[in-house]
């Protein structure tokens, strides 16, 4: 697609004009009237904050005048306005330093978007149809009020559920103070392939219930078990930063790295050493190297303090887990062992991180606490070149926040939904869950649900009414980093643009919902706006006349009191985990491969697949795009009599999907690969009817301390199947690649 016809900024030079699209005289538009001064040809740079990931990079926006299709009381016409036309990183921003990823770069296209829901909708067809009419905000807002204000006067306030992707900032504390003062029930947080267990992990060990933050810059050898840092994993642009520093920044000294994983990502195509291991392993394997480092007395066992203290057998020497016993069970050979627990033992500073697929099994908590020990053994925590924890300047919302897996139980414990409302933001279960979990079915049955959504997917499409939200680039953006700097950062940033259609920033919509209810929520929710609200955090986080001025300009604040930080929380008084070998779902005779879907380099989780942009990215190590594949080992795919592009069928004991094969030395023998992204049966003309997605055929099996969903742990068979799916491949002049390695 041309970059200027995805943009629809068109030379149109008088009113009237007509759009002319494949000769179509329909395309009449209307030019409205230019709703700002501008000043042709000079550009301003905006601060903003990137919303594809938890990270919150900071950004800095390029906005010039041009011409935009726009929607403007229920009609379609042009208008000369300010437009957001270039992203890159904040320069002063702690965390991303200047640089941004390529999903950051492709944000844009949210704003952009051909398919973006330009006004308020109620549904008109059967649920599930799609089929929506456009009505106006008042309307909508009306709608909305007169539901809850049924639940008010029935007493069923706490039958409200908001269910939202998680949040840092404001907004979850917005959202949670509507619901408290309403009497709802608590927010519910949807994201299936989230870090709780390695939160509470480190909660146990360090007291601290956040992600780490790694100096990779200040490094000499870093062990990632599973964490493709680089690419997908907790703040990838901070660490890409800090490995570069690690790898090149000190003149004569270039840090050492070891990827442990049983399928090569992005970070393992750049490790020293790249270990594939069984899995469920890693765990062990940590354990191992700390057993070689105790033994050879180089640290003492009390020198891992807590942490140490969350491992059975830890101050006796881990005697079970002697490199002969670990090579036995994790398929790495014991003096690989040896020679790995030495380096890292007499390599200051050093370090180790665990995330991605070890976290995804059912005994991911026993491997969470053996990094951490590993990495409290060698005294990592709080020093130069190991982890540490980010600065908190304000406590994000997390008590009265109920898990997903707890809500979902909730709406499938019987016939009747228990829900009788609910509000959606920015979270697709639908798509982003097992089939097992049966969630379309349970939202089926409740009775009303009102999306906030800017695009219709396989959940909003369930919804009765739809109040599309700003694009962040219109709206008041805000963020609080969980880690990836060692300062604590509040990111702010006003409106880059004026808006493009009638859409309307949710927590502005709350508000005013709160507002207008019988029993207004006013007393607790006094604010005119959510720039109101920010306004007052920041002056309440900064002295001086100038706070909130500078704060906008600069797209945020991280130069606060120290005094301001959380302090330490006390660390939990909970067992030891019992579950340290993996369970699967699947009889090893039936299924004998493990499934391991990743997080797409493009898609992420599947919530990014509706930008051009990134379907069009060729994978930086298969080059393929626009599809879905599976990669299977080399020699694996010569035992089943498969080639690269051959079509083959995924089954699990709850379903079965289709994608072509791309054939990979990077991928233990009993490894099955996938990424996750593709797939969608409903998410705008790029992303609907593309791919197969594997999440839909994963077993419903969870960590048994956290309740988190445990996505590693499905077996599957492989067959081969006549299927007009293809293999799309940029390398090779882009060429599709049915049955091309005959």
């Amino acid at each position: 697609m041309d970059r200027r016809d995805f943009l629809k900024i068109t030379a149109v030079t008088s009113a009237g004009a007509t759009l002319n699209s494949c000769g179509n005289p329909e395309h009449q538009m209307i030019r409205f009237i230019p709703e700002e001064k501008l000043s042709g040809g000079i550009a301003a740079w905006k601060p903003s904050i990137c919303p594809l990931c938890p990270t919150g990079c900071g950004m800095v926006v390029r906005v010039m005048d041009g011409e935009a299709e726009v929607v403007r009381n229920g009609k379609k016409g042009l208008i000369q306005m300010g437009l957001a036309k270039k992203l890159e990183g904040n320069p002063s921003h702690p965390v991303n330093q200047g640089k941004l990823c390529v999903r950051g770069q492709a944000s844009i296209q949210l704003t952009y978007h051909p398919d973006r829901i330009a006004s308020p909708m109620k549904r008109v067809g059967s649920r599930g149809s799609g089929t929506f009419e456009e009505i106006t905000w008042d309307e909508a807002i009306t709608t909305l009020v007169s539901q809850l204000d049924s639940l008010s006067a029935s007493g069923n306030t706490k039958d409200l559920y908001f269910l939202t992707k998680p949040l840092r900032g404001e907004r979850p504390i917005l959202i949670s103070k509507f619901l408290d003062t309403f009497g709802a029930s608590p927010a519910v947080a949807f994201d299936p392939f989230d870090d709780f267990v390695l939160r509470r992990a480190n909660l146990r060990s360090f007291g601290h219930e956040q992600l780490p933050t790694f100096d990779l810059a200040g490094s000499r050898y870093v062990v990632s078990f599973g964490a493709d840092f680089l690419g997908t994993w907790n703040s990838p642009v901070s660490q890409s930063v800090g490995y570069g520093d690690m790898r090149q920044g000190k003149p004569g000294q270039r840090g050492k790295f070891v990827q442990v994983e049983a399928r090569m990502s992005q970070t393992g195509a750049n490790a020293d050493e790249w270990v594939p291991v069984v899995p469920g392993t890693e765990g062990v394997l940590a354990l191992g190297l700390a057993h070689v480092i105790l033994r050879s007395k180089v640290f003492r066992a009390d020198a891992a303090g807590r942490a140490g203290s969350q491992i059975e057998g830890w101050s006796s020497g881990l005697a079970e887990y002697a490199p002969d016993k670990v090579s036995a069970r994790t398929g790495v050979k014991a003096d690989r062992i040896e020679r790995l627990a030495r380096e890292f033992a007499e390599s200051p500073p050093a370090v180790a991180m665990i995330g991605g697929t070890p976290l995804g099994h059912t005994n991911a908590m026993f491997s969470a606490l053996a990094v951490n020990a590993l990495n409290a053994l060698v005294g990592s925590l709080g020093k130069s070149g190991g982890m540490s924890f980010m600065p908190q300047p304000r406590q994000n919302v997390k008590s009265g926040t109920q898990t997903f897996e707890s809500f979902l139980a909730k709406m499938t414990s019987g016939t009747e939904s228990p829900a009788k409302a609910l509000l959606l933001h920015d979270a697709n279960p639908v798509y982003g869950s097992p089939q097992a979990w049966k969630v379309r079915d349970a939202f089926s049955k409740i009775p009303f649900i009102a999306s906030f959504g800017s695009f219709i997917d396989e959940t909003s499409i369930l919804a009765d009414l739809i109040l599309p939200d700003h694009s962040f680039l219109e709206s008041w953006v805000d963020h609080v980093p969980e880690s990836g700097a060692q300062t604590a950062v509040v990111g702010v940033a006003p409106p880059a643009m004026r808006p493009l259609h009638q859409t309307r920033a949710m927590a502005d919509v709350l508000l005013d919902v709160g507002h207008r209810l019988k029993k207004p929520l006013s007393a607790e929710l006094p604010w005119k706006s959510y720039e109101e609200i920010l306004k007052g955090v920041v002056e309440s986080l900064a002295s001086g006349p100038d706070a909130w001025k500078n704060a906008n300009l600069d797209g945020g604040l991280w130069e606060m009191e120290t005094a301001s930080t959380l302090k330490q929380a006390a660390p939990e008084s909970s067992p030891r985990p019992q579950s340290i070998e993996p369970q699967f779902d699947g009889d090893g005779g039936k299924f004998p491969f493990h499934f391991l879907p990743y997080k797409s380099q493009s898609f992420l989780d599947g919530s990014l697949a509706h930008l051009p942009w990134l379907q069009e990215l060729p994978d930086v190590l298969s080059t393929a795009m626009w599809s879905s594949w599976v990669e299977i080992n080399t020699e694996t795919a010569k035992g089943l009599g498969l080639v690269q592009g051959d079509v083959v069928e995924i089954a699990s004991n709850h379903g079965a999907i289709h994608a072509p094969v791309l054939v990979s030395p990077g991928i233990a023998p009993n490894i099955i690969g996938m990424p996750m992204g593709q797939g969608h049966d409903t998410f705008t003309r790029f992303a609907s009817k593309r791919g197969a997605n594997p999440i839909s055929i994963l077993a419903p099996m969870t960590e048994p301390e956290t309740g988190a969903f445990a996505w590693a742990a499905t077996r599957v068979r492989v067959s081969k199947v006549k299927d007009e799916s293809k293999l799309i491949l940029f390398a090779g002049g882009m060429r599709e690649h049915p049955d091309q390695h005959r």
